[in-house]
């Protein structure tokens, strides 16, 4: 084999080299690209693998040294190991915020579970019962807001004048000498109310006892109500 021929393989072989090399540099920027895409760092063109690579696929004379080889690929090799750390990095991250999420989770829901509910609509209050006292005055306007409620007429002072003539106001007064008395029926009460009319003109609610103050009030203004229209017609023994 001459030396010519020996000359042109050692250059093939060579080349071969140098070929392979450009491979290996150009596969690790695709590996830069596949571990971290989009990275702005493995994309950039002043990146050591990128440059490495640029730099084999247009070198054409084929001078690249031993050293130069060396270089480009603890180049490459140092460019792989950044990418892949940036990636880690960023795994990290994401793992630290799941991590984060699952052990707040249990303090969110507890928040949730001990917040107060809202509070139901209250029903409308009932009015307070009215409270009235125990005299005379007390009888009348208790009578009165019972009459208001059935519709019976009569005022307070036509109400007043007619039991201070009838009874002085004493709810146990009986008549026992008028022509009533003397049939068996003597007026009772308040408004002197003989027992047939009472019973007649009983108003729902209110006591059956003839001597009750306000029942006796509320069946004899009844009474008047349907005779005279209104116990403030009323003047004299009716």
């Amino acid at each position: 084999m001459t030396r010519t021929t020996l000359d042109r393989l050692d250059g093939l072989t060579r080349k071969h080299k140098l070929s392979a090399a450009g491979v290996a540099v150009a596969g690790a920027s695709v590996l830069a690209f596949t571990v971290a895409p989009g990275s702005a760092h493995a994309a950039n063109l002043s990146n050591p693998v990128m440059s490495a690579a640029m730099a084999w696929s247009t070198s054409s004379d084929g001078a690249t040294t031993k050293t130069e080889q060396v270089n480009v690929s603890q180049q490459a090799a140092e460019a792989v190991k950044r990418v892949q750390g940036h990636a880690s990095a960023q795994h990290q991250a994401a793992r630290h915020k799941a991590d984060e999420a699952r052990r707040n989770a249990p303090q969110a829901a507890s928040r949730s579970e001990s917040r107060p509910a809202a509070p139901a609509h209250a029903a409308p209050a009932q009015p307070a019962p009215v409270s009235y006292p125990d005299n005379l005055d007390g009888w009348i306007r208790q009578s009165l807001d019972i009459m208001h409620r059935h519709g019976i007429p009569g005022s307070y002072e036509g109400i007043r004048r007619n039991i201070i003539r009838e009874s002085s106001g004493d709810p146990n007064a009986i008549n026992n000498w008028d022509i009533n008395a003397r049939n068996g029926i003597p007026s009772k009460g308040l408004l002197q109310v003989i027992d047939p009319t009472f019973n007649a003109f009983h108003v729902a609610g209110t006591s059956h006892n003839i001597y009750d103050p306000v029942a006796n009030i509320v069946a004899a203004c009844n009474y008047a109500a349907n005779r005279y229209g209104s116990m403030d017609n009323v003047n004299s023994a009716y």
